[in-house]
């Protein structure tokens, strides 16, 4: 008998900190950019605070007040680094798993990313998961987190109502943007933020491995 969705049709995951171990590498990466323009290195929780933003949202809050012009040979230097880098890095342990338990049971799966759409592409990819996920938006296709336009397109491309929607991530931006789009939300905590700060956006459940964010989505979604 096959299983059907319980709660949820449409099932939204953010990519760096909730599938993608990724989060010290993308703080480290602001770090040694802005010390290749000669500023001073910006502390690492600032950096890994802006997780889940547009990149250019995430400069201006890491490493606020630099000259407008300045911005984008900071994104330059941030690109060069990642780029170097983004071989070490892979899957949280039992993320593929998790997906294909989903995908098992109908769900639809989606993916709603601050990173950019040739990076998302580049990344699904080299990981082989572009074929598990239905749908996908990324921060320069539509808006910067916390704005709700990127669920608010998935739900329109699939037809899915707010509360058959599901938005899972490891940041407030990821939390703020549900609350923001009126749908419920899971969070992580081995991510970019502490989860302490994440009560105040209700999530349905915090989940401190992936092995317990896979049970409770069996469970629950």
């Amino acid at each position: 008998m096959t299983s059907r969705p319980q709660q949820f049709d449409l099932i939204a995951f953010d990519w760096d900190g909730t599938l993608f171990d990724s989060t010290a590498l993308i703080a480290r990466c602001i770090q040694r950019a802005a010390v290749d323009i000669g500023l001073p290195e910006p502390g690492f929780e600032n950096c890994r605070y802006v997780i889940g933003l547009g990149l250019r949202d995430a400069l201006e809050h890491a490493v606020p007040g630099l000259a407008e012009e300045r911005y984008p040979e900071l994104g330059l230097r941030y690109r060069h680094h990642y780029l170097a880098s983004e071989h070490e890095l892979s899957l949280f342990e039992g993320t593929l798993e998790m997906l294909e338990a989903l995908k098992a049971r109908h769900h639809w799966l989606a993916v709603a990313t601050g990173k950019n759409r040739a990076g998302l592409d580049r990344v699904l990819a080299s990981s082989e998961l572009g074929h598990l996920f239905d749908g996908t938006r990324t921060a320069d296709q539509t808006r910067s987190k916390p704005h709700p336009q990127m669920l608010l397109e998935l739900m329109k491309e699939f037809g899915t109502e707010p509360e058959r929607t599901l938005m899972i991530g490891d940041t407030t931006h990821d939390l703020q943007l549900a609350v923001n789009a009126g749908v419920p939300c899971v969070a992580v905590s081995f991510g970019a933020h502490d989860h302490e700060t994440f009560a105040e956006f209700k999530p349905l459940f915090v989940a401190h491995s992936t092995r317990e964010l896979h049970d409770w989505l069996i469970a629950h979604a």
